[in-house]
């Protein structure tokens, strides 16, 4: 093995999966030895290298690394018990999505004016809870969402959880009562009447206001209502929690297409969880960007392997992994247009190898208003080039949105 048994001076390409130390005590496949640049090892396939781990030593090269993470290294064996790197090879990424001139004209003809003579832009709000601060459940920053979605009329509002959020104080405990107008006995309320009292009535009036919106709801492990505690995660239903048929519920992460381009989404905090782990050296990038562009090399919305642990005086649920289904984290076959990744990270708008990625924050901190995204989508415009090519072409989304950050 180029890792273990082999300890001639040659250069040699080996991959894995990134752990951390200590070596030789034992390796951590726990979230308590966290990794620094003296305790990394690498996990190689049962396929390749029998599951062999070996300490990595970085004696050249800028990397950017993190438990969890599949790299591609060349160096070697000089002693047997560690493998010397002097380059991190880059990882190919995934091709972008595209579509015919035919179908980009089909998505551009539903957005003309009744006279045809022009296209008017795609108007998307995106929000992620928490949606109300600690104190109280007046859902302030939801409503206002509502508002503007409605003043503004909106054709697409993305909101991920929590929605109920289990973290919050008065409803871990249980000590909050229900709004006058929701005919609901506040002694008999289970958490779906919570859910209906609190989140469906506002986007009810919302959809009475606006008949042709779309609302796309995405859960999160902090939801109270969620029968899926663990990430990756089910959809909420729809009938159940009386939501109005403009709503759609979808899985948590999920791709959806939004007329000519794709929308890729998950709510687990993975951005956080990255930066808590990161061993980075020699490179003096971007990290917000550095991190999602983690995610799409990698291509999956959680490559973070193990998690950070859970804060057991605080409560809190930590990032629940389900590892028997982290395959469904995957981002299969293409890259996404738009990547929404919700962080308590500061929030933020990047193009990121031709992927518009937005953390649109929270819509509510623990004692205020949040923050939440607001995207206009321009039409896909067509060269004459390319109508005659007739080949499939690029969504070019970076060229042709704008995405701004807004305070509640």
């Amino acid at each position: 093995s180029a890792l273990t048994g082999d300890t001639g001076l040659s250069s040699k390409a080996v991959n894995g999966r990134l752990l951390s130390g200590p070596y030789p005590h034992g390796f951590s496949d726990t979230s308590e030895g966290r990794m620094n640049a003296a305790s990394m090892v690498l996990e190689t396939s049962r396929r390749m290298g029998a599951g062999l781990r070996v300490p990595l030593r970085m004696e050249k090269g800028a990397y950017d690394f993190f438990p969890g993470k599949i790299v591609a290294v060349r160096g070697n064996n000089p002693s047997g018990e560690y493998f010397s790197v002097t380059e991190v090879l880059s990882v190919p990424s995934l091709l972008l999505p595209a579509t015919a001139p035919t179908g980009i004209d089909v998505h551009n003809e539903r957005l003309q004016s009744d006279d045809g003579t022009e296209t008017r832009p795609l108007n998307i709000l995106i929000g992620a809870g928490p949606y109300t601060i600690d104190s109280d459940l007046s859902f302030d920053s939801l409503h206002e969402l509502c508002s503007q979605a409605a003043e503004t009329k909106v054709d697409l509002l993305i909101l991920s959880g929590p929605f109920i959020d289990i973290e919050h104080p008065k409803v871990a405990s249980g000590d909050f009562s229900l709004p006058p107008d929701s005919k609901i006995d506040s002694s008999t309320a289970t958490l779906t009447d919570v859910f209906r009292a609190f989140i469906s009535q506002p986007l009810s009036r919302l959809a009475q206001t606006l008949p042709g919106i779309t609302i796309i709801l995405v859960p999160s492990v902090r939801d109270a209502v969620s029968k899926h505690i663990s990430w990756p995660q089910d959809r909420l239903n729809r009938k159940e929690l009386g939501l109005p048929r403009q709503a759609t519920c979808v899985t948590n992460p999920m791709t959806v297409s939004c007329n000519d381009f794709m929308t890729a989404v998950s709510s687990q905090d993975v951005l956080f969880e990255m930066q808590r782990q990161r061993v980075v050296s020699g490179l003096n990038s971007d990290a917000l960007a550095s991190m999602a562009r983690n995610l799409l090399t990698q291509r999956h919305y959680f490559p973070v392997f193990p998690p950070l642990p859970r804060d057991e005086k605080a409560l809190t649920v930590g990032a629940s992994l389900d590892v028997a289904y982290l395959k469904l984290g995957e981002i299969l076959n293409v890259s996404p247009d738009l990547l929404i990744l919700p962080s308590v990270l500061t929030p933020f708008v990047k193009v990121v190898d031709g992927v518009l990625v937005v953390n649109p924050g929270t819509a509510s901190k623990k004692r205020g208003a949040g923050t939440y995204a607001r995207l206009i989508v321009g039409p896909r415009e067509l060269t004459e080039d390319e109508r005659e090519k007739d080949e499939e072409v690029d969504h070019q989304l970076f060229n042709r949105a704008r995405c701004d950050i807004i305070r509640i």
